[in-house]
């Protein structure tokens, strides 16, 4: 799951160490302990970043010229 994330991170130009991305898990995951309502708008916050991230990176490679 790490990996996954790190990779849509770097595609946009972004890099996070692995003990930021680990504090920030935690702290989501504490989060949705301590308020479960929280997780739905967690999940849906996820699900468009990352569908937006699919659709721009499928864009970008439709508009380069096939080899």
């Amino acid at each position: 799951m790490v990996e996954a994330v790190e990779k849509e991170l770097k595609k946009i130009g972004i890099t996070v160490s692995k003990p930021v991305l680990a504090i920030i898990c935690i702290i989501f995951g504490l989060l949705v302990i301590i308020f479960p309502d929280l997780l739905q708008w967690i999940v849906g916050l996820f699900l468009i970043i990352q569908g937006i991230l699919i659709l721009t990176d499928y864009l970008e490679l439709r508009k380069q010229p096939s080899p």
